[in-house]
């Protein structure tokens, strides 16, 4: 066997001489994904985060095609992707998602046909073929747009961010007025949303904030305990563990002090939840889920008549563009949002055209003050 002695996730470890199995095809696919996925941990790669859904995607292939990774070809994974881009389908993959599946795939694909693995060779020896890769130039999606989320996702105005938080504070008008359970519920969803446009949080970086994790800033005693978010579950890369992050408040969202205060003080205790330390809890006092988080701005956003494109992540396109609006200088935009790269915050960045005005305006007072100057 030509793989390499001790080689993580090489056939030589993963497979049982002298043993027969009952579904060779079976045994021999479980035992390349498992040593496809102890390759990966010896990356270091994230168990949940990464290995699993690389390992359930090439599960879908398998199923999609009826077939196992020796046996496809270029025309299975092609098919795949077009099915899963349909427009007869209920939701059909954007262009991000087909080229992180493709990627996913052909990473797979890599491995198996990788010769210092051995799997290449006992594919032969026991079943006459040889596993391809089945992705290649030709049939990849070509990154061609620097931004390839959906159009519909973009920042929301002033007047559309009033009308989502007066809609949230609505519902807890709604449900006392009417006697209803679930006043409690929609005050905390209305003090989440307002906190993850203040701050430019992830969804996941909202629910997994604890109380511990609220920061004085010494130089601005005024926000007491305030002052800043300490965010330790950013979005890693490449897998890495999660970013760690202390977003400030600024000036001009200095009104989320008084919301949190409240939160914190008065209602958060109301849900009994012990010694949980998460800042957001629900009701049988445990931590928020993703689709909670999610639900939260989904019921204010359809009360407050907006567009049904715009989801939770907008708010953080808001907030970075507001805070450019703000005149705020690009670094600190960038390290308040967990930007490595000035690149990626502009991406997020739709200034309005009023903003632009006023650049441009400056500029030309800059340049030619006289105009300027009174009588």
């Amino acid at each position: 066997m030509s793989s390499a002695v001790g080689l993580a996730g090489s056939a030589r470890l993963e497979l049982v001489d002298g043993v027969v199995h009952l579904d060779p095809e079976g045994a021999m696919l479980e035992a390349m994904l498992q040593g496809w996925a102890r390759q990966q941990r010896t990356r270091f790669l994230n168990e949940d985060g990464t290995i699993k859904p690389r390992l359930a995607m090439v599960r879908r292939l398998v199923d999609f095609t009826n077939l196992y990774p020796w046996q496809w070809e270029p025309s299975d994974a092609e098919a795949f992707i077009a099915h899963l881009r349909s427009p007869s389908r209920s939701r059909p993959i954007m262009v991000s998602t087909g080229r992180g599946y493709e990627t996913t795939l052909a990473l797979f694909m890599n491995f198996i046909t990788d010769r210092r693995y051995g799997w290449a060779a006992e594919c032969l020896e026991r079943f006459g073929r040889v596993p391809q890769q089945i992705f290649h130039e030709d049939n990849r999606v070509t990154h061609v747009a620097e931004y390839e989320g959906q159009p519909g996702r973009r920042p929301l105005t002033y007047d559309e961010v009033q009308a989502l938080f007066d809609a949230a504070d609505g519902r807890v008008e709604e449900t006392r007025a009417h006697g209803r359970k679930g006043a409690l519920t929609a005050m905390r969803d209305s003090a989440l949303l307002k906190t993850i446009y203040a701050y430019g949080l992830r969804r996941n970086e909202s629910r997994m904030l604890d109380l511990p994790d609220l920061r004085r800033a010494p130089k601005r005693p005024q926000y007491g305990r305030f002052g800043g978010l300490y965010v330790r579950y950013g979005k890693a890369s490449k897998g890495s563990p999660p970013k760690r992050r202390t977003v400030l408040t600024v000036n001009e969202f200095d009104w989320i002090t008084d919301v949190l205060d409240h939160w914190v003080t008065d209602i958060r205790p109301a849900f009994s939840p012990g010694k949980l330390a998460a800042l957001f809890v629900t009701e049988r006092s445990s931590r928020m889920s993703l689709r909670g988080v999610n639900k939260a701005f989904t019921i204010a956003r359809d009360a407050a008549g907006l567009a049904p494109e715009l989801d939770l992540h907008c708010l953080r396109h808001s907030y970075i563009t507001h805070l450019t609006e703000f005149d705020y200088p690009e670094k600190f935009v960038s390290m308040q949002a967990g930007h490595g790269y000035a690149s990626t915050t502009a991406i997020y960045t739709g200034v309005s055209d009023e903003y632009r005005n006023r650049v441009i305006q400056r500029a030309l007072k800059d340049r030619h003050p006289e105009l300027w100057e009174t009588e």
